[in-house]
């Protein structure tokens, strides 16, 4: 039998960047022979191995055969006479149905090397057309190596486009779109995974909620770019550019979603759009079984950015609010993920790219005010129940007010 690596790794490896895993192929092997060598199988639908000593996955080549509608409907052939060159032709993008043998040989039936120097992503065959969760890698794909120049060819393009008019995407489980959806979001640019699927039809299906934000317009005195999905993906690139984080990216992209519900006598203002954010952003997560944690930001930055951005106006009773509402008196670890979300939203608007945020100082100012004073510092050792709550709040909106210089309550 032969063993070639295959995949990711070569790509990145041509590419200069670091090989996170390896992947290999086995040709001309059976099942009981790899188990024979002390491999550990663990594939359901076709053979996929664990590598005794080092873990690494290998599979065995093998060619696939549309069976029916959905990303899992095929009949698949693992035979020992299938050759690697079958088993590249099944792979999505040319840049990964290349191999790489022992010797260090590249093999590249298909063109990979050639779009990989052109930062072009391309589909391998027309038989890209039968999986639908490809539209999803080829936006993931897209966002990922942007930042190197990489483009999706217009003849891939079409394929996604035509995969979106089918109806297949609808097929996908919410596991698998949140599982692409995930990994695009820690990409370098997780904007452009939307971008692209809004060019290949496919936002509208996978993401409504998100696609019926373009040609919404805002106040051009606070939205200079005016569209609202404009506005919505220029926030997420900014959120990119402060955090690593997913769960702070992915608020930042919902924040607004309430705005592609606004009643149309009512625009360009969106009255009451972050209630309806919370509920679009609720309906969303259990659809796609977003995890909690996602959720639970999400929701707070949708409900409260606004009243953030105030912050230098805000009484100290209503700042206690705030950073009670998003948890922040509870784990105050909270309240940079969503300064950090608030700051993607100001910075996401054509002009105000670089804008300072004063009203996270305050915010912090208040937060540790707050804090510092906790129920064991309460004079009155006498109070109960809701009366212990009551003058915990007061002493700390006072505390509040001498920290952030507020005015007195009216």
């Amino acid at each position: 039998m032969d063993v070639y690596e295959v995949g990711g790794a070569v790509r990145d490896s041509l590419l200069g960047l670091p090989v996170v895993e390896r992947d290999f192929v086995v040709v001309g092997a059976t099942p009981t022979e790899m188990i024979g060598l002390g491999y550990k199988q663990v594939g359901r639908d076709f053979p996929v191995f664990l590598h005794p000593v080092t873990g690494a996955e290998y599979a065995l080549a093998r060619t696939e055969r549309k069976s029916g509608s959905g990303h899992t409907a095929f009949a698949i052939d693992a035979s020992p006479d299938v050759s690697l060159e079958d088993d590249l032709s099944r792979r999505d993008l040319t840049i990964n149905a290349m191999a790489r043998d022992t010797t260090g040989k590249i093999i590249d039936p298909h063109g990979g090397q050639s779009d990989l120097e052109a930062r072009r992503l391309r589909h391998v065959s027309g038989a890209f057309a039968e999986d639908p969760l490809r539209v999803l890698r080829v936006a993931r794909f897209a966002a990922r190596l942007h930042a190197l120049g990489f483009t999706v060819d217009e003849s891939t393009l079409e394929l996604m486009r035509d995969i979106a008019a089918s109806g297949e995407l609808e097929t996908l489980t919410a596991e698998r779109v949140w599982q692409e959806t995930e990994k695009a979001l820690r990409a370098d640019r997780p904007a452009v995974f939307f971008e692209v699927l809004r060019k290949a039809n496919a936002l509208k299906v996978i993401f409504p909620e998100i696609d019926r934000l373009f040609g919404v317009p805002q106040p051009p005195k606070w939205h200079p770019e005016i569209d609202t999905g404009v506005h919505s993906l220029l926030a997420l690139a900014q959120a990119a550019r402060l955090s690593p984080d997913p769960v702070v990216r992915f608020a930042v992209l919902v924040h607004d979603l309430g705005k592609g519900t606004t009643p149309k006598e009512m625009l360009p203002r969106h009255h009451g759009h972050e209630q309806r954010s919370v509920r679009l952003i609720e309906a969303l997560g259990e659809r796609l079984r977003v995890p909690k944690r996602y959720l639970a930001l999400a929701h707070s930055v949708a409900e409260f950015h606004g009243i953030a951005h105030r912050a230098a106006e805000l009484r100290p009773e209503t700042m206690l609010k705030l950073l009670t509402a998003i948890g922040a008196l509870r784990n105050p670890a909270v309240l940079e993920d969503f300064v950090t979300a608030c700051v993607a939203d100001l910075r996401g608007r054509t002009g105000l790219e670089a804008s300072p945020y004063p009203q996270g100082d305050r915010l912090r100012l208040a937060l540790t005010a707050a804090t510092a004073i906790r129920a064991d510092d309460l004079p009155d050792k006498t109070l109960e129940g809701k009366a212990i709550g009551a003058a915990l709040a007061a002493r700390r909106v006072a505390a509040i007010r001498e920290a952030t210089g507020a005015g007195p309550a009216p």
